[in-house]
């Protein structure tokens, strides 16, 4: 049997990131990597998400939030992992 190893991961997306559809994007991806927690705008100007789920699809999604969709130019992203909390039922863009 395989356990699978649960993550959770809380991201600060800097760059062009508002404005070009960003937080749909990342729900999408979210939900297709089949991960759960949420994603939003901060009056900062950066995009703020948290992603818990399969260690491997959290690293797959941090890799896309590192180049976003296809308007973005996304400067920096601030990583914080931590243990899978469990508390999410699934994607939402806030």
């Amino acid at each position: 049997m395989i356990l699978l190893k649960l993550v959770r991961a809380h991201l600060i997306i800097k760059g062009i990131v508002q404005n070009v559809s960003f937080r749909h994007h990342t729900k999408l991806k979210a939900q297709f990597f089949g991960l759960t927690g949420w994603v939003r705008n901060l009056e900062t100007g950066e995009v703020e998400a948290v992603f818990e789920g399969p260690e491997d699809k959290v690293k797959d999604m941090i890799e896309w939030c590192k180049k976003g969709p296809m308007h973005a130019k996304v400067e920096n992203v601030e990583i914080k992992l931590d243990k899978h909390k469990g508390e999410f039922k699934n994607f939402e863009r806030i």
